[in-house]
């Protein structure tokens, strides 16, 4: 069957502005050779317009998009001006290299702005708007020009402004939500009334601009879309001024899962979303919520055991688009206290573990009170629980007892009696602190090239005599085994959390007696009590 053709009068043209408004927000400065690599990657998912950023704001900015413009092959390669000529001409300077180049310019046209930002009055922003579209235009046939806070605007004045920036050369017209003040029915109303009354829209193409501050950026600009505008600007996981812009993987990802009530379409590759997140979060060293949508690191994860139960018979129920359309490799079935027996078995196939019966009972219960006590459940947790249930194993290294000498004159030490497999050996090693120590004591005692991956302590309770819980991780030969012990004693707690770690180590490499791989010349032995 013929897939119906696309037509371009609903193509929504996406421009990227990431590498402007993006940046702009607090501590999100990148490099220039970050911001090239993400404008060679977003020329690559079939960015349309690349916003490169703002050539008059400083050297650093005006070489990257001179840069970007020389080396990016398909996007056309757009850079930002205020009405000033100076803004202009520095602009067509940085964007002359590109294959395809645009001006966008912007002045403020509503009452707030005018009065206390520009401090000028309707007329001379009018005759401004005129005077910067014709400059721009003397530079390049594809100029943006944008109403800032055009939401917030008085119709008339809009409608009055929009038209003589089309007749002065304006290809793009841009309707920009800057504050995100507005809701999606005001929004529609709003473009419709200015493409509806100003005579001359037919001959632009009108552009969406919206700001998350009330949280509708998105939702904004698809009503936009539904009204006539047929480009959306937008930012890699909504980066930008205060809450953000809309997010360009929402946007796409909207139009292309429902296309049945958003009958529109991008060029965009949406198999490299997800390297694009993960790319601009490094890069701004701004993390993505866990929970956001299309690219949250839980976008496809599940752990309730109704969710998990039903994601196993059929995907549909509960995803509504695949994990491998925006990149991920596949769905997580989460293990937690709300995965169900279901998702348990699952899990334990795919770690290739076989139980029926009273073992796999046993190991569901035990897996159950684990999953109480831990707020994450990791792979090697469940492997080390089953391990154990085979083997019927029983810790093999046990703390006796623990001294630990400590203050601000060092070196630290740590006095440390081991149980292994019923004999008791003792120790002394100092450290960099006392944790430091005491797992010194331990590794003299068992040695062992494992590497510590975590160690993270918090209290169970409130007070000073709370009790200590401490977690460990430890790495050998690419895998990674965890363990906990608690303790009113931080250092005891450590102590046990990390002999916990070795033993389930010790398992699963089913090495011979550790008696063996006591350093006995380092330690004095004693005959179990």
């Amino acid at each position: 069957m013929t897939a119906p053709t696309k037509s371009e009068q609903d193509r929504v043209v996406i421009f990227d502005t990431t590498l402007r408004d993006g940046e702009q927000c607090p501590g999100a400065t990148m490099t220039h050779e970050e911001k090239l690599e993400v404008a060679e990657l977003l020329d690559q998912m079939g960015v349309d317009i690349i916003e490169a950023g703002f050539p008059i704001a400083s050297e650093g900015d005006f070489a990257a998009v001179h840069e970007i413009a020389k080396r990016t092959n398909n996007a056309v390669v757009c850079g930002l001006a205020r009405a000033a000529f100076k803004d202009i001409d520095r602009c067509a300077e940085a964007i002359k290299p590109a294959k395809r180049s645009r001006i966008h310019t912007f002045i403020s046209t509503s009452p707030v702005h005018m009065k206390y930002k520009l401090q000028k009055e309707p007329h001379e922003v009018y005759e401004m708007v005129v005077a910067q579209v014709t400059r721009a235009r003397g530079f390049t046939d594809d100029v943006e020009w944008s109403c800032e806070d055009g939401t917030r605007t008085e119709q008339d004045f809009l409608c009055r402004c929009v038209e003589a920036a089309i007749n002065a050369g304006a290809t793009t017209i841009n309707i920009p939500d800057t504050v995100g003040y507005t809701v999606p029915e005001e929004y529609f109303a709003l473009i419709k009334m200015v493409r509806d009354r100003v005579p001359n829209s037919d001959r632009a193409r009108f552009s969406a601009h919206c700001h998350d501050d009330l949280g509708m950026a998105v939702a904004n600009s698809l009503a936009g879309v539904r009204a006539g505008i047929r480009q959306i600007e937008c930012t890699i996981n909504g980066i930008g001024e205060r809450a953000g812009n809309a997010s360009l993987e929402e946007v796409v990802m909207a139009m292309k899962v429902r296309n049945d009530v958003l009958p529109y379409w991008t060029k965009i590759d949406s198999t490299l979303l997800t390297r694009a997140s993960k790319l601009v979060a490094a890069a701004t060293s701004f993390p993505v919520q866990y929970n956001k949508a299309i690219v949250g690191r839980n976008a496809f994860a599940h752990e309730s055991g109704i969710h998990q139960d039903g994601m196993l018979k059929h995907t549909q129920t509960y995803e509504i688009m695949t994990p491998e359309s925006v990149g991920v490799k596949q769905t997580s079935l989460v293990m937690g206290k709300h995965s169900g027996r279901h998702a348990f078995v699952h899990k334990l196939q795919e770690m290739g573990y076989q139980l029926a019966g009273n073992q796999l009972e046993d190991a569901f219960v035990r897996f159950k009170a684990l999953a109480d006590r831990k707020k994450h459940v990791y792979d090697e947790d469940i492997e080390a629980l089953v391990d154990e249930e085979i083997a019927h194993a029983q810790n093999r290294v046990k703390l006796v007892s623990l001294t630990v000498i400590a203050g601000t004159m060092g070196p630290q030490s740590a006095t440390a009696t081991l149980d292994i497999d019923g004999r008791h050996h003792t120790v002394q090693s100092t450290g960099n602190g006392p944790v430091d120590a005491t797992f010194n004591a331990i590794k003299t005692l068992i040695p062992h090239e494992a590497v510590l991956e975590l160690y993270q302590v918090h209290a169970v309770t409130q007070g000073t005599d709370a009790q200590a819980e401490v977690s460990v991780r430890l790495a050998e030969s690419g895998r990674s085994v965890t363990a906990k012990g608690a303790d009113p004693d931080t250092l005891v707690a450590s102590a046990k959390a990390y002999l916990g770690a070795l033993n389930k180590l010790m398992s699963r490499r089913q090495r011979g007696q550790p008696e063996a791989l006591v350093a006995e010349r380092r330690v004095h032995s004693t005959e179990a009590g």
